[in-house]
């Protein structure tokens, strides 16, 4: 995935580097994964401006994300990597081999026609597969971590946003 840096016409974009859209293979969403997200544009129940400054934009659809990677054992093939409107992240488009479809966070170096597989052990520590904390071997970086098992993803879930495993003492990770 390619990064952009802008030209300063404003101070504001001196420093700033966006994100290269050459990763997205697709633009269009898939249909059962998407939900209506209701936007109020700072009006109250009879219509009236009850907070200045919100409103505007493109109207965004949600896109329903797997942050628990709860399918044991069932490899997945990438079918396809978009973008998101609602997260600086892009998401990955997974088929399961059962037929259910769902969406994750792409990580880093996520290619279409990759097999990514979530898994309690003999998981490989590869781009995409997601295991406990206690089989990923110390100095691996990885995103989407969750606090509580069976809690979803919380940590290190925008663009860019990783953690290293540092340390391992009992049941807790550093």
């Amino acid at each position: 995935m390619s990064v952009r840096k802008l030209k300063p016409i404003t101070p504001g974009q001196r420093f700033r580097v966006v994100n290269g859209f050459d990763a997205i293979t697709t633009d269009k969403p898939e249909r059962s994964l998407i939900a209506p997200k209701k936007n109020s544009g700072g009006r109250n129940s009879q219509g009236k401006m009850t907070m200045r400054y919100t409103g505007g934009g493109h109207k965004q659809r949600y896109r329903m994300i797997d942050f628990k990677r709860s399918k044991v054992g069932i490899p997945a093939v990438v079918k396809s990597i978009e973008y998101d409107p609602n997260r600086t992240a892009f998401i990955a488009l997974l088929n399961y081999q059962d037929g259910e479809k769902t969406y994750i966070i792409a990580p880093n170096g996520l290619q279409v026609g990759q097999n990514v597989i979530s898994g309690r052990e003999n998981i490989a520590p590869e781009i995409g597969n997601a295991m406990p904390l206690s089989q990923i071997p110390l100095g691996t970086i990885i995103s989407c971590i969750e606090l509580s098992p069976g809690k979803g993803a919380s940590i290190a879930r925008s663009a860019g946003a990783f953690a290293q495993l540092m340390a391992r003492e009992g049941k807790f990770a550093t």
